[in-house]
């Protein structure tokens, strides 16, 4: 028989120990967030739909990204036991520099509308983290504004080719004087994607009031604030080249983009290239054969073909092709740290994140890009703890098994 008792309430009040409150709504806000899609969810809320969309939409049926994030979910970790790894080294070194993780936070257009912090919260918040920063040609924050916000840390500018040539050998100038150290050559956007999304919002830029914003600006009115009580959203970098939004955007979009205009980028360029677009591997063989540093495997996102490649999935065979000859690093989809240690064991370099730092920028601000690199570094630290890894060089391809669903089959 069970013996009982009367409760007795200070025996009680020792077993419950009572959280002090948090008072200040951010600071409890992305505390709350354990994981990137909870960062997701809190900015989904705060954001207005056509901003937030703009952010987590891709092209047409939004299958590339899908299939992307499936891919990364689809692995299967192999961990080695009995292997201590109580102290993890996530330090590392590509293009020719150190870097606390193999990561860096991916080139994103239009940033300043998701959150008015923009590119500058993104590249303090590297800087601070000990990993490289990337401005879009797109950005809305300027090439020396960005070297500002993160003036001892490292900067990598990504480059449309545009329609006036001139203006993209400017840039590169711009950023090469800057110090900025690696140029990312991009190479998947010859056209925009379409981005359904955006059309059925009627997005533009900037947002255009009609009666659907308003009514959705209601609930979010701190975001109209900082808006309107900022400085103008526009391409900080191509301010002073002339054209509306739209016309600029179209610039920036050019079919006629050729090996011609990398051999002319190379020459102006003091720093490392790296080919970003690369989505099979008779293109990286040629790029290894004409000497580049590096190549991102990376479909845009998602954002520009949809059914293209799946990053993930090319990997192994890139590197085993070319993994010699140059380094290779990886986007589209990651949205956990162990999304990293996959594609470190499989053999990329460096990993790139867009939307997930992006996430973090409209739940938070600077903060929230912070909480961002939290996350997916306790994600990562732990994950290469239960695989028995102290440092990013003892992850190798027989730590992970891609699981497929999408098997092709045989041409005939």
């Amino acid at each position: 028989m069970v013996q009982r008792q009367f409760p007795r309430p200070l025996e009680i009040l020792d077993l419950m120990k009572f959280k002090k409150p948090e008072l200040p709504g951010k600071k409890r806000r992305l505390a709350q967030a354990l994981t990137i899609y909870d960062l997701r969810d809190i900015a989904k809320r705060r954001t207005p739909k056509a901003a937030f969309d703009y952010t987590d939409g891709a092209a047409e049926g939004e299958l590339s990204l899908s299939r992307a994030r499936q891919a990364f979910e689809d692995v299967e970790f192999s961990p080695r036991i009995l292997r201590p790894a109580a102290d993890v080294d996530t330090s590392t070194t590509f293009l020719g520099g150190p870097s606390a993780l193999p990561l860096a936070i991916a080139p994103t257009g239009f940033t300043r509308l998701m959150q008015t912090e923009g590119e500058t919260a993104g590249a303090s918040a590297a800087g601070a983290a000990g990993i490289p920063f990337t401005l879009s040609t797109l950005g809305t924050t300027s090439i020396e504004g960005v070297k500002a916000a993160n003036p001892d840390g490292r900067n990598w500018f990504q480059l449309y080719v545009m329609r006036d040539r001139e203006i993209s050998y400017e840039l590169t100038r711009r950023a090469a004087a800057a110090g900025f150290d690696t140029l990312h050559f991009t190479v998947d956007t010859p056209v925009a994607g379409a981005r359904l999304r955006d059309k059925r919002n009627g997005f533009s830029i900037p947002p255009q009031l009609t009666l659907g914003t308003v009514i959705n600006a209601i609930p979010r009115p701190w975001w109209w604030f900082d808006f309107l009580t900022t400085p103008k959203l526009e391409f900080a970098s191509l301010s002073s080249t002339g054209g509306t939004v739209g016309e600029l955007l179209d610039a920036a979009m050019d079919p006629t983009i050729s090996f011609a205009d990398l051999d002319v980028i190379r020459e102006l360029w003091p720093g490392k290239i790296v080919i970003k677009g690369v989505q099979n591997v008779e293109d990286a063989r040629k790029l290894a054969d004409l000497g580049v540093e590096g190549i991102v495997l990376s479909n845009h996102g998602g954002r520009q073909l949809d059914r293209a490649p799946i990053p993930f999935h090319l990997l192994p065979e890139v590197v085993r092709e070319v993994g010699k000859d140059l380094e290779i690093g990886v986007d589209t989809g990651i949205m956990n740290g162990a999304d990293i240690v996959a594609s470190v064991a499989l053999g990329a370099k460096f990993t790139m994140i867009g939307r997930a730092y992006l996430y973090g920028l409209m739940a938070g601000g600077r903060a929230g890009v912070d909480r961002t690199l939290q996350i997916l570094t306790t994600e990562l630290v732990r994950t290469m703890k239960l695989l028995g890894a102290s440092t990013i060089a003892e992850l190798e391809p027989a730590h992970v098994t891609q699981l497929q669903r999408l098997i092709p089959r045989a041409r005939g």
